[in-house]
């Protein structure tokens, strides 16, 4: 079963709230590096999944992108981007990416930030993406780090008596599984998977690893907000941008 947490009120509420933060990890670790890894976009045909407030999917319009489809799973998150982005060349529709039917070959470039870790089968995905891309073309997308990821629930910032902190734990990283945790309301549902399986199941299924980025703040970010200092501790998010590099078909 898909988890749709962001049509959850309560969660949707308090996510609106950092998403409105001048200062959040969006604006200042993952949106900054993903940025840099962005193709071409002239007279491309994108794809968004998980397009959330619709935000990128208007950012490629902006860069000469031929059309944009954005799809969310979220309703809350379709209607918002609908309301924020009018475009000819764009269309948001509320859809999960395993159950498109999408024409082998027809698309340039397929981005996603944080949306992955939502998806049961990660090799049923990445298999389909790589059958919509045509030849040369990109798939860009940003996950939560699998270090991160690996701890069941548990304390993951390990302190002393006085506060401070002394380590980040891992724990449980070879069992690959769901993962059940608190963010924002009780029982967001993730799946862990180790980052050979990720990186193993992009070479498995044709496509070419071009860059990996783990983030790290810039002095200023961290000046902005303080907690990013983690960030040199252990990494939260990971980028992957890899390339169709072979147009033949399984």
């Amino acid at each position: 079963m898909k988890q749709n947490i962001y049509d959850n009120y309560t969660f949707f509420e308090k996510y609106q709230e950092i998403r409105a933060r001048e200062y959040n990890y969006n604006n200042l670790l993952e949106l900054i590096n993903f940025f840099t890894l962005i193709p071409p976009l002239k007279n491309k045909v994108v794809l968004d999944i998980g397009c959330g407030m619709g935000d990128f999917a208007a950012y490629c319009i902006s860069q000469g992108a031929k059309h944009v489809t954005g799809i969310d799973i979220s309703s809350n998150m379709v209607a918002n981007a609908k309301k924020r982005h009018i475009h000819e060349c764009l269309t948001f529709e509320q859809a999960a990416f395993e159950d498109m039917t999408v024409q082998n070959g027809t698309i340039d470039f397929v981005s996603s930030s944080l949306a992955f870790h939502y998806i049961a089968d990660f090799q049923l995905l990445i298999k389909k993406i790589n059958k919509a891309l045509c030849e040369g073309g990109i798939l860009l997308f940003f996950l939560e780090h699998p270090i991160v990821t690996a701890n069941k629930g548990k304390e993951n910032w390990i302190t002393n008596h006085e506060g401070n902190l002394l380590h980040f734990a891992v724990d449980n990283y070879q069992d690959e599984d769901l993962r059940s945790q608190n963010w924002l309301v009780d029982n967001v549902v993730t799946y862990h998977r180790t980052m050979s399986t990720i990186l193993n199941t992009l070479i498995e299924s044709g496509l070419q690893i071009e860059k990996i980025i783990e983030p790290i703040p810039s002095k200023e970010a961290v000046c902005n907000l303080p907690s990013l200092n983690r960030e040199f501790r252990r990494p939260s998010f990971i980028i992957r941008r890899a390339k169709r590099y072979n147009f033949k078909l399984a």
